[in-house]
């Protein structure tokens, strides 16, 4: 019987792949992460350098810090990562940094930016009543709609680990009506891309 369900479990995995690969989602994955390789390479570079040779980072992260109130920026940030990711998070892992807890702002941080992620979701499936809206979007992101119908889990958990708006794929999911429940397990990589560059960008700021 257990070797039964092992051949099964084999045959459903390969049929899984020969779908994807038939689809051409490896290579579009693969395309991605290249794409993704060397913006995060260049971000990193950029910063250092920027850190060095023109302003220091530090300074003017600890002015935001002594300007604004704790709750003014984590609000900030999630309606920024519900919107299409407005402002890039890098920023706010680095002022997470400067601040008294560190890693229970960067864990709120990213908490914030998967509950972001969920509520794009909805109003993903609250735009399909607005006709305009619906128009405008499946034009704009018709490509993220189409993968997203193809794909489905796998590019969740790529918007939510590659240096893309997670909120586009939780919004793309929620216009063509993608089961709720598997964003919200899959969306958990989220947490994963928040401490990778949250190792890189602690050891620039002090």
């Amino acid at each position: 019987m257990a070797k039964k369900k092992q051949k099964s479990a084999k045959q459903k995995a390969k049929l899984i792949h020969n779908y994807y690969q038939r689809t051409g989602f490896y290579m579009f994955l693969w395309e991605s992460l290249k794409k993704a390789f060397w913006p995060i390479v260049a971000a990193v570079v950029g910063l250092i350098l920027f850190n060095k040779y023109v302003y220091n980072i530090n300074d003017g992260l600890q002015t935001i810090t002594e300007t604004f109130s704790r709750i003014g920026v984590l609000v900030t940030f999630y309606i920024s990562e519900t919107i299409l990711g407005l402002i890039p998070p890098e920023i706010f892992i680095a002022w997470s940094k400067k601040t008294a807890s560190p890693i229970l702002n960067l864990s709120i941080l990213a908490t914030l930016s998967y509950l972001g992620g969920l509520t794009a979701y909805f109003l993903g499936r609250m735009s399909l009543k607005i006709k305009s809206v619906k128009e405008y979007l499946e034009v704009k992101m018709a490509d993220n709609l189409k993968n997203t119908s193809k794909w489905g889990s796998l590019l969740i958990i790529a918007g939510a680990l590659l240096p893309l708006p997670f909120a586009i794929s939780c919004l793309t999911a929620g216009m063509i009506k993608y089961p709720f429940k598997r964003v919200v397990l899959f969306g958990l990589f989220r947490f994963l891309r928040f401490a990778f560059y949250a190792s890189l960008i602690f050891n620039v700021v002090n």
